[in-house]
């Protein structure tokens, strides 16, 4: 099955080391692959990716992908309030 992906940041500056095209790309992908399963298949380590938005919602790695879906994979750094507001932390978590 196909998604499209993109990857921002540190992230995208590690696939490009990798040679690993990150930007609005169509891959083909597993049927049940998980967003972890496709980071993890990318050669990604932890600290490249925080957060993962699937169509536009940021959800948990292990989220089943399915046909279709644009997925894009956010590193740490984004400032604390945008953290909030997209969901990556909720208020009151400190890590």
């Amino acid at each position: 099955m196909k998604i499209t992906m993109n990857a921002f940041s540190f992230a995208r500056n590690r696939l490009k080391e990798l040679g690993i095209p990150c930007v609005n790309v169509e891959r083909e992908i597993d049927e049940g692959m998980s967003a972890q399963d496709l980071i993890d298949s990318l050669g990604l380590e932890e600290k490249y990716v925080e957060a993962v938005f699937v169509n536009g919602t940021v959800l948990p790695k292990n989220t089943v992908l399915h046909e279709g879906d644009r997925v894009a994979l956010l590193p740490p750094g984004t400032p604390g309030s945008y953290r909030l507001i997209l969901g990556i932390k909720k208020a009151g978590e400190t890590s």
